[in-house]
Order: structure tokens, then sequence, then C-alpha cells
């Protein structure tokens, strides 16, 4: 019953959304060929799909997507149990994250571009860099306020490193590192789009930025709605993968 209340608003969100957006283009006096409305851009998605860009450029994107983000979270995590555990070195580092942590992931494309040039690996750097810090620092908070207990039941049981870091410090960590694992999510998908739109050929990010040189704003206004889409299961999917991860400890309802 919760899932179809769910569907349902998912679906009344969607028509409220479609509504407006017909209603604007009704009283606008924009041209067509610059505000399209949602009948002309639902065409021009189909015909991305028909010609088989569209599968084209979402592959290109996941692919870039899947490498960077996966491997900003494992190092960040790894990362974070080292420093959460060593206080006294994580003192020294902070100020350099925090430091590096506002500068937008975009401001590095120039130098990033200059040593990698274009194509696939300034996409992944650009993911990699804007998963990292939310991911690094929630786990190094999550790993330092951990409940003394868990350790002293450890040092009593024997417990070691490196099972101590795996069996008990990640596992009670972890629903907070989750937190910063899903902010990461959606931060690099935002990224991934615009790191395309600079530094590649191929992607969603480079369709918008082909669209609007070509003024076909009914393909830009398609692939929006694509990447917002994607980013709506992305973030079910990471649920998903929460919620499995945490029930395998007897955290999850």
């Amino acid at each position: 019953m919760k899932k179809l209340l769910t569907l349902r608003n998912v679906l009344v969100s969607i028509a409220v959304l479609i509504l407006i957006w017909q209603l604007l283009f009704t009283v606008s006096r924009y041209n067509a060929a610059l505000f399209p409305s949602p009948l002309m851009s639902l065409k021009a998605l189909v015909e991305m799909i028909a010609d088989g860009s569209l599968l084209v450029n979402i592959a290109t994107s996941m692919y870039r997507f899947v490498i960077g983000y996966v491997s900003s979270v494992v190092v960040a995590v790894v990362l974070g149990l080292i420093l959460g555990r060593l206080p006294g070195l994580f003192q020294f580092i902070d100020p350099v994250l925090q430091l590096l942590r506002p500068i937008a992931p975009t401001a590095w494309m120039p130098f990033i571009v200059l040593i990698f040039g274009i194509g696939d690996i300034p996409a992944i750097v650009i993911i990699f860099i804007a998963a990292f810090f939310p991911v690094l620092l929630s786990t190094v908070s999550a790993v330092r306020d951990i409940d003394p207990i868990y350790l002293k039941v450890s040092r009593n049981f024997g417990i070691k490193q490196p099972a101590l870091t795996w069996k008990v410090i990640f596992p009670a960590a972890f629903p907070r590192i989750a937190n910063g694992i899903h902010l990461a999510l959606g931060t690099s998908w935002i990224f991934l789009v615009a790191g395309e739109m600079v530094g590649a050929q191929s992607g969603l990010g480079y369709m918008i930025i082909d669209s609007k040189n070509n003024i076909r704003a009914d393909i830009l206004l398609a692939t929006i709605l694509v990447i917002g889409v994607i980013g709506i299961l992305l973030d079910g999917l990471l649920k998903i993968i929460e919620k499995k991860v945490l029930a395998s400890w007897g955290g999850a309802e």
C-alpha cells in the first residue's frame, strides 16, 4: 500500500509539472524554437531514442559516473577510516581539506583538460573530486564519534586490526558514512553533466551543449528531463543498497 501511495504521488507530481510547463508554453510569447512545449520535447525524446544517440550518450555518461563515483567513495572511505582513528594526523590535514572543499570541481577543469586532454578522464576526475570530500569528512566524523564501548568490548575479546576496522568500526559508523555517500551521489551526478559540457565530446552534458549550439531547445529540454530521471533512479538504487547493507548488520527496519 505504501509503495502504491508513493507511486501515485510521483505520478501526480509529474503531471502537475507537465501541466505548469504546458501552461507557461501557452501564455508565453517566446518562439517555440526557444521554449518548446511538452509534446515537442516528447517528440525530440522519441527522435533521440530512435536514432540511438540517447542510449549511446547515456551509456557513456554512466560509464564515467560509475568509475569516478565508485573509485572516489572507496578511496574516501578507506582514508576516512584511517584518519578517523588518527586524530593527531587529521588535525594537520583538516585545514587543507577545508581550504580545498569549497572549490567547485569545475574550477579545476582547465588544469584537468590541460593534463588529460578531452575525453573520458576529465569527466571521471571531476566526479571523483565532487564525491571525495563529502564522503571523506562524513567518514572521519562518524569514526571519531563511535561509542567507546564498542572499542572496549572489542579489546576484551581480543579483536585487533584490521578486523577491528572492518568488523567493528566500519559497521558502527556506516549509517553516518551512508549519509555522506548519498550526498556525494547527487553532487557527483550534477558535476558529471557540468564536466561533460566542457571537457567531453559525448555524454549527456555534451548533448546539452550540442543542442544549444544547434538551437534545438526541444532536445535540450528532453535531455534535461532524462538527466533528472536518471538521477532519481540512481538515488533509489543507492537507497536499496544501503538498506541491504544495514540489514546484513541488523540495522535496517
